[in-house]
């Protein structure tokens, strides 16, 4: 195995996908001979010429609807916005064809596209650039929403949507990009798409995350599990649509109470989804109401106010103690 931040674990997605199959093209803004903002792209261009690798005018528009015409004649296009603030200009794309087509043809034809998208706050950018909106996508049936947490399963998740036979949106917690390194194995590997992972146990609490919001919610746990003695199960989500309902709901049964928390805002966010299939189908399990800890209702603020947009470990450590009081 080989330690990897999550950036370089991407990076070698796209390199292993491209070896692999010769249909895979990456395709946007600057992704070739600059190797893209944040070198997601390093190398693709140099290796595999501009035939597979295409640097594309600043439209997103039109990199999504050429995207959708290459996987409709059997091309796997990886349509990079370059960052997800802009690729509103994509969505009607997104939602008039790519989410379409397999429902517009009774399951004749599907869409494999995936587009790729850096996402979420927590590096200080101008506006644009650091929206938390997958909810959007979550709600646009017949994409699947895909979000990594973490360099190993990023790269494993990004195999996973590249072989998808519909379109995937990959979204990238940028601030994650080189937040830390993780050993990934030194042979490709795959995870489901629709499922949830369960990265510690705990009987007191569920707490329920993803993104680059699930490295936070780790930490606020260890601090929880140290210094009040309370010990949690941490479920990383991983794919927001579709979503693993199971695997939250057997947590739940468990522990009887529940913390989501996310960065995109509170109303009609992915935590209210949760929180919905919760009281669906284990609310007599529960002991306390189900607190969010997400970000608010405006748009994320610039710079130094961006942390106080942000879920911190002290926002989840209050949400956690004021469940178990309840």
């Amino acid at each position: 195995m080989s330690e990897m931040n999550m950036a370089k674990a991407i990076n070698l997605a796209l390199h292993e996908a491209m070896e692999k199959d010769e249909t895979v093209i990456v395709m946007g803004e600057d992704v070739g001979l600059d190797e893209g903002v944040f070198r997601i792209t390093e190398g693709l261009y140099a290796k595999f010429g501009e035939n597979r690798v295409l640097d594309t005018p600043l439209a997103e528009s039109a990199i999504m609807g050429t995207a959708i015409g290459m996987a409709l004649y059997g091309l796997k296009p990886v349509a990079e916005m370059q960052f997800s603030g802009f690729s509103y200009y994509a969505y009607h794309q997104m939602e008039g064809h790519a989410a379409r087509f397999r429902n517009r043809t009774r399951g004749k034809r599907s869409c494999p596209l995936v587009m790729r998208a850096p996402y979420g706050g927590g590096i200080r950018a101008i506006e644009h650039h650091s929206e938390s909106r997958e909810a959007i996508y979550a709600h646009t049936p017949g994409l699947k929403v895909v979000i990594p947490s973490s360099p190993r399963n990023a790269r494993a998740l990004l195999h996973s949507s590249i072989n998808d036979p519909d379109a995937v949106v990959f979204y990238e917690p940028k601030a994650s990009y080189r937040l830390f390194k993780e050993e990934v194995p030194d042979t490709m590997e795959t995870f489901p798409i629709g499922k949830a992972q369960v990265l510690k146990t705990g009987s007191d609490i569920t707490l329920i995350s993803y993104g680059a919001s699930l490295k936070i919610t780790l930490d606020a746990c260890e601090i929880l599990e140290e210094d009040h003695n309370i010990h949690c199960t941490v479920v990383d989500l991983l794919t927001i649509v579709p979503m693993d309902t199971q695997t939250i709901i057997e947590s739940v049964v468990k522990t009887g109470k529940a913390v989501v928390i996310h960065e995109g805002p509170r109303t009609c966010g992915i935590g209210a989804e949760v929180v919905a299939r919760i009281n669906e189908e284990a609310l007599l399990y529960l002991d306390a109401p189900v607190k969010r800890v997400t970000g608010f209702d405006t748009p994320i603020p610039f710079f130094s106010k961006e942390k106080f947009y942000l879920p911190d470990t002290g926002r989840i450590i209050s949400a956690v103690k004021e469940t178990l009081a309840f």
